[in-house]
């Protein structure tokens, strides 16, 4: 009873989440996207190409386009990945129609400047799929292109297939309407929005990685151990040059402790080598548990 009751908690959870990332995501296409004329990638590209042309609902139409990766998503990579992006295919669709509807007759769109539109639209787009995919769903499009075709040929990574696929329909946009200025707005869309979705799933890059490199491993490792609340790991480790045995620590901590941390080795071992570096993700105790 109590596994259920978890398992539907967590349903409502990803429910909401699904929601309120296809609410940001219509909001950015129908405030943004289409009264400035904008390009824009994806399914939802191709979708706004021919509401343009044929003046059809951009919601609909995107569910329509989704259909025919549905099924070779089912066919080739299985129901577990289908069920969660045909769900979220569906709300996408009713929230874009939906807003578009409360947009055209209640709420107001902006239309000024192109480049503070183009910078909106990207935070919103990124907001929006951003919280989708830390779920683990997606919204289909050429998300699914490039998941087959990676499928098929294992040596072209997904990102490079996405990217292509999301060039050739931005690139279609601006030979369909001769505006070569619509497909640069884009460019600046699609950046700020992978710039926002790497945010939410991997962090804003609070976390370092110390890689310390000191023949005083013991008493350097116990000291950070004992002044802070980090733990520390000792790689043996072999000069290439020199030839001489070393070791090498380990330490991840947070942006805020790196400096206290740099002081306590120094103090033990002033001839310690140090590489500071970058961790966009730490998941364990005293970081991000939820995984």
């Amino acid at each position: 009873m109590k596994k259920d009751k978890s398992k539907a908690l967590l349903l409502l959870k990803e429910n909401l989440l699904w929601v309120l990332g296809c609410l940001l995501y219509s909001v950015a296409v129908n405030a943004l996207v289409l009264p400035n004329h904008l390009a824009q990638s994806g399914m939802t590209g191709a979708s706004v190409i021919l509401h343009r042309l044929f003046d059809l609902p951009v919601g609909a139409v995107g569910f329509l386009l989704n259909l025919p990766l549905l099924f070779l998503m089912w066919k080739f990579l299985g129901k577990t990945s289908l069920a969660k992006t045909l769900w979220v295919s569906v709300i996408l669709s009713l929230c874009l129609d939906g807003v578009a509807w409360l947009f055209a007759n209640y709420l107001p769109v902006y239309t000024g400047d192109k480049i503070l539109a183009s910078l909106i639209c990207g935070v919103l787009e990124g907001s929006g799929l951003g919280i989708i995919m830390t779920t683990g769903a997606t919204s289909g499009g050429t998300d699914i292109i490039g998941k087959l075709i990676n499928k098929r040929w294992p040596h072209i990574s997904v990102g490079t297939i996405v990217m292509a696929a999301d060039g050739i329909i931005v690139t279609a946009y601006m030979i369909v309407f001769r505006s070569l200025e619509s497909g640069l707005y884009a460019l600046i869309v699609a950046f700020v929005s992978t710039r926002v979705i790497d945010a939410l799933i991997y962090g804003t890059g609070n976390g370092k990685c110390l890689m310390i490199f000191t023949k005083k491993a013991d008493e350097v490792s116990k000291a950070m151990i004992s002044n802070s609340p980090r733990g520390v790991s000792i790689i043996p480790a072999k000069g290439a040059y020199s030839g001489e045995d070393n070791n090498m620590l380990i330490c991840v901590a947070r942006k805020s402790e790196i400096r206290k941390l740099i002081k306590i080795v120094k103090s033990i071992d002033n001839q310690t080598f140090i590489i500071v570096s970058e961790a966009n993700e730490i998941l364990g105790n005293g970081f991000n548990t939820d995984f």
